[in-house]
């Protein structure tokens, strides 16, 4: 028996609060969950600072990549098999891939990667094709086997099929992250029917289609998908938070730059700042091990690397204001002046934080290659795509929706001296009269 055929003796299970069970019958995918690399989800959320916000949402990217890879299991093992069109030795390869796609993930996932121009899917191909024990265990399956999973987590497997099963419109991935977090959070709307959509899933050549009938099961996911976006990924006070959180590491880079000294060295960072970071440095990088920085930095002689490690650590967030950019530019250019005036830096105080830069995207056909439009299998055999045949996809597919919000520490403005002309003219701007 070769080792990609290898069973446990006995069926292991994780109680999940989202799919109940997750199931692992296959050797290999216990030796996975097993190695340090992806032990180390636990210690990384799955939706950074949103806990500061829905103080449910603590669970991690172990939680969420267990619940992609039992979603995969249940369409290869219960949906697709003896299916036509699909190949029964992909199996392996998807349930891997579908287990290791977060593994590149950082702390603060996103906030980290924007900041010192990162992106955890190189991290993850990195990882899987590296000198790790994760590569060890899949080049047990075979030598080449390590490179065919990176490959479908890059989208450049040959296999379409089996890409979109983990990187579509309607994938694995967003199936577990929207129910997931809507549990987490402890709102509504982020759930859906998704036993009705495994059982109308349908693999074709280059791409899974749902049949037609379980259209109305899709329009649902799509609502909620979209509602689940601008009530949770995008609210504005997790956003502030991450305008926080952003800030405290731009001002570290700055002041390594400056050959500042530091009371807490910042050691785990020494390699990003100087934009040599390796896989093994990477894999040392936690949300334990940065907010124990965040935590000893309130210390520093900088008073602001203090005052905004300060603010994360208590949850002493800024406030905000809408913003909208075509129109208050010469707003924005006069408050620059005026919290210069005041004292207050505007580089660190004073920011822009537009919703359409976060990286999510609810449903919009054809203007992702990567992620191929929905497509309805109909009952005369013809394929037709999503927004076609339903009104309520049509009716949000290509709208764009921004919002953009104007972030600032009403305290520091507040404690500006009463007879100031310049905290009155802040005021003003800010509608904090």
């Amino acid at each position: 028996m070769t080792y990609s055929n290898e069973k446990l003796s006995e069926e292991k299970v994780f109680k999940d609060p989202v799919h109940r069970y997750v199931h692992v019958r296959d050797k290999l995918i216990w030796e996975l969950i097993a190695t340090k690399e992806f032990q180390r989800l636990r210690r990384i959320r799955q939706l950074g600072t949103t806990y500061v916000t829905f103080h449910g949402a603590e669970h991690s990217r172990f939680n969420h990549s267990l619940g992609v890879y039992e979603i995969i299991r249940r369409m290869v093992d219960d949906i697709f098999v003896d299916r036509p069109m699909w190949d029964s030795d992909e199996r392996l390869l998807c349930l891997c891939a579908a287990l290791l796609h977060d593994l590149g993930h950082g702390p603060f996932s996103h906030s980290f990667e924007k900041v010192f121009h990162l992106d955890h899917e190189d991290f993850t191909q990195s990882i899987i094709l590296g000198d790790t024990e994760v590569n060890s265990v899949l080049k047990k399956v075979g030598k080449d086997f390590p490179k065919k999973v990176a490959e479908v987590i890059a989208k450049t497997y040959e296999n379409k099929l089996v890409v979109s099963m983990i990187s579509s419109q309607i994938d694995a991935d967003r199936m577990d992250y929207l129910q997931r977090d809507a549990y987490y959070t402890g709102v509504s709307y982020g759930h859906f029917d998704m036993e009705r959509i495994l059982r109308v899933m349908r693999p074709q050549e280059d791409q899974v289609v749902i049949k037609s009938s379980g259209m109305h099961a899709v329009e649902d996911y799509i609502m909620s998908r979209y509602q689940m976006y601008w009530q949770i990924y995008f609210h504005p006070v997790t956003r502030s938070s991450e305008v926080i959180l952003t800030k405290i590491l731009h001002r570290a880079k700055k002041l390594h730059e400056t050959n500042f000294s530091f009371e807490t060295k910042p050691v785990h960072f020494y390699s990003i700042f100087n934009n040599q970071v390796t896989v093994k440095d990477y894999l040392k990088l936690d949300e334990a091990v940065i907010l124990y920085y965040f935590q000893a930095w309130q210390e520093e002689k900088d008073e602001i690397l203090s005052d905004l490690c300060q603010r994360f650590i208590d949850r002493k967030l800024f406030k905000y204001v809408e913003f909208n950019p075509s129109k208050q530019m010469m707003d924005l250019m006069e408050l620059t002046t005026l919290f210069k005036k005041a004292g207050i830096n505007p580089d660190y105080y004073l920011v822009v934080d537009s919703s359409s830069d976060l990286p999510y995207d609810f449903y919009r056909p054809g203007e992702e290659e990567e992620r191929l439009p929905i497509h309805l299998l109909m009952p005369n055999g013809e394929i037709r795509e999503l927004s076609r045949e339903s009104e309520i996809v049509d009716s949000i597919s290509g709208k764009r929706r921004t919002d953009h919000k104007l972030y600032f520490p009403e305290d520091m403005i507040n404690h500006l001296s009463s007879k100031s002309t310049v905290k009155k003219k802040i005021k003003e701007l800010l509608n904090l009269e």
